[in-house]
């Protein structure tokens, strides 16, 4: 039996993982693009008036939904060479079939008409309608033959290309390792680190030190490692990712992916992909874009050059006059300088920082400003055993959601960390089909003597998700593509950044902050010194967000072919915010998966956007009580239920009562009193 193919009969429709054979997948997406084919037939050949009830909100099969959420979710966070081989194959006939439904001018008749002659509708309807509409309309709907052939051909390179670009950038980052087997080599590294380093090395059958590319390995290399060299390498290993003379290369991949938009944008009349793009987003247009980009680059760089200078004078102090800080030396001396000045370290942390702990800090937090409770399940079928798996309840005791946790890297899992959904909310008939969602993260692995114990860095990335999370499980809405994070992709970014905030606040710390080993909380002067250094080098962080910024923004809103190097363009996007030497050979588009494959193409400036929101949505938390319940609720009412059924300003402005500036970003970043 193919488990796809009927609803699940699991706890919560959850995906029974087990069961799954893998012939399953292609079996149930042929048969899934079927049905679907079948139910858009039976409403084309209604014969009635369109109507609002006959052609938009209609009971649609659900088994090509089931199948390729489940696949591609797990495809980033748990493939194999099989499931990408399997994703090579289907992609084109996924995409074709998506094109095939866009591109039928039958359909579009029919939601047109509707458009133009409809009952009254509520907002959340009229939203409905107007994204069914737009989407027929943005992918080619309105194209005469000549162009709806050209379109359906862009879009199938478009689907290839990006997933070729995510396959290749996994497979060459897991090629590399440093073998270290002298540990005098290594001065400067944490013993936890040298542990897991050996733990890595013996997982490979090697004696002495191994390091990867990954985050947890990666970071504090570069940061603790007094060998110059060796962090010389480990950058440019990392920095070089997909630009070597081998199959992974991206660079061929970069240019066909941004001259493909462009010229998918230009077929539907727009002058670039960025127009096009900006079209469905808070920003609206490329000059709002530029104009929040430039307006961080005049705050921010006098800033961070400052920032800069302060942390070469420091390497010129230890290492003498004539040293030059290059990229591989900033993380090391900027912790030195850190150290210097608030004797505080990310090391020094991590003994309080223990995951199980953390899991329950950051769910008491929910706990305590929504009243929701959180359940590990032992019978829910999880698909690796690194996950888990948990039943989260309203302040009713209602079911409200299923949240998988998946946090530390594995070969068969994607760089980075993310949200996703196993299964978006959605009403039907008066039932309230509630969510199945996942956090994915890469943290510090537990050793054989130690548990897991993260960064302050790693605890704000989970909130970060955390938050993401919060917003598809507390979604209250009726139609699945208006759930969730189905936002504007400037909103998505607040929920997630605004639980942030919580980090550095005492009275969060202390509810789970405690020595793993003796059970001591966390020292309140250790906590001051992680406060007064919050803003340490802030600049320079701002500076590099804002120049992947101006890197997407050069590469989407070209209007002519995408030319020569890719090394070369990139180094010219980005030149004006450039604070170290440019290092040759180095390259980043080309494992940029953000703007290449993942959504962001044309809106990595979302977090910087969504950053000024949840500056200012923090500071009302500041005056009201950063716990306050009823502050809270009307968060949770205003904005983390209502998914993208409003314009996200609306949503924003009944929460707060006005629209946000930038004013309460640039006060917590010390940048304006």
């Amino acid at each position: 039996m193919n488990v796809f193919l009927e609803e699940y009969k699991t706890p919560f429709e959850t995906v029974p993982f087990n069961e799954i054979k893998f012939e399953d997948y292609e079996e149930a997406m042929l048969e899934g693009m079927r049905r679907e084919n079948e139910d858009q037939q039976r409403m084309l050949d209604n014969p009635e008036t369109p109507t609002f009830e006959n052609t938009i909100d209609t009971e649609d099969d659900r088994t090509l939904n089931r199948v390729t959420t489940a696949f591609f979710n797990l495809l980033s966070a748990d493939t194999s060479d099989e499931m990408d081989e399997l994703a090579q194959k289907m992609q084109p006939l996924l995409t074709e079939h998506s094109q095939n439904i866009v591109l039928n001018e039958r359909y579009f008749e029919r939601v047109k008409a509707v458009k133009e002659n409809h009952r009254e509708l509520t907002p959340e309807e009229q939203m409905l309608l107007d994204k069914t509409y737009e989407g027929f309309e943005r992918n080619g709907a309105t194209l005469d033959e000549e162009k709806k052939k050209q379109f359906r051909q862009l879009s199938q390179e478009l689907a290839m290309l990006t997933l070729q670009f995510q396959q290749n950038e996994l497979k060459d980052m897991n090629g590399y390792s440093l073998h270290v087997t002298d540990v005098e080599q290594l001065k400067g590294m944490p013993e936890s680190q040298l542990v897991a380093a050996q733990e890595a090395a013996k997982e490979a059958g090697k004696e002495g030190y191994l390091f990867t590319l990954h985050a947890p390995s990666f970071n504090p290399f570069l940061q603790y490692c007094e060998n110059r060299e060796l962090r010389k390498q480990m950058y440019m290993a990392r920095n070089t990712i997909c630009t070597h003379d081998n199959a992974y290369n991206n660079e061929e991949i970069v240019r066909k992916i941004v001259n493909t938009r462009r010229e998918i944008a230009q077929l539907l009349g727009y002058r670039n992909w960025a127009e096009y793009t900006l079209k469905r987003r808070m920003a609206e247009d490329i000059e709002h874009v530029d104009d929040l980009l430039n307006k961080l680059l005049d705050a921010y760089l006098p800033s961070a050059k400052k920032e800069v200078a302060e942390v070469e004078a420091l390497a010129k102090r230890i290492e003498g006059d004539d040293f030059e800080l290059m990229p591989w030396d900033f993380a090391h001396y900027s912790h030195l300088l850190k150290m210097e000045r608030y004797n505080i370290d990310a090391e020094m942390l991590r003994p309080y920082l223990e995951l199980s702990r953390v899991i329950d800090g950051v769910f008491g937090l929910a706990t305590r400003l929504y009243g929701i409770t959180f359940h590990k399940r032992e019978d829910i079928q999880v698909y690796n055993p690194d996950v888990d798996a948990w039943e989260v309840r309203d302040e009713k005791g209602d079911f409200l959601a299923v949240l998988y946790t998946d946090f530390h890297p594995r070969k068969s899992k994607q760089s980075g960390a993310w949200m996703t959904s196993y299964k978006e909310q959605y009403m039907k008939k008066g039932v309230d089909s509630r969510p199945i969602v996942s956090v994915t993260m890469n943290f510090t692995k537990p050793t054989e003597n130690t548990p897991a114990l993260l960064t302050l860095g790693e605890v704000e990335t989970f909130l970060h998700e955390f938050g993401h999370a919060l917003h598809g499980m507390f979604s209250k809405v009726r139609f699945e593509s208006l759930s969730g994070t189905n936002v504007y992709w400037d909103f998505v970014e607040l929920p997630s950044q605004f639980m942030e905030n919580y980090a550095i606040e005492p009275e969060f710390l202390h509810t789970f902050a405690r020595h793993y080993q003796t059970d001591e909380p966390l020292p309140d002067e250790l906590i001051d010194r992680i406060r007064q250094s919050r803003n340490f080098n802030v600049a320079y962080a701002c500076i590099r967000q804002v120049s992947f910024g101006l890197l997407d923004m050069a590469y989407y809103t070209r209007e002519t072919a995408l030319e020569g190097s890719i090394e070369a363009f990139e180094k010219e996007a980005w030149k004006k915010t450039q604070l170290l030497p440019s290092v040759d050979g180095t390259c980043m588009s080309v494992q940029f998966g953000h703007i290449m494959c993942g959504g962001y193409s044309a809106g990595y400036y979302s977090y910087k956007w969504a950053e000024v929101l949840d500056a200012d949505a923090f500071s009302v938390f500041q005056q009201e009580g950063i716990f306050n319940p009823e502050t809270a609720k009307r968060f949770r009412d205003e904005v983390l239920s209502k998914g993208g059924t409003e314009p996200p300003m609306t949503l924003y402005k009944r929460f707060r009562g006005q629209e946000p500036s930038i004013d309460a970003l640039l006060k917590r970043n010390g940048i304006k009193d």
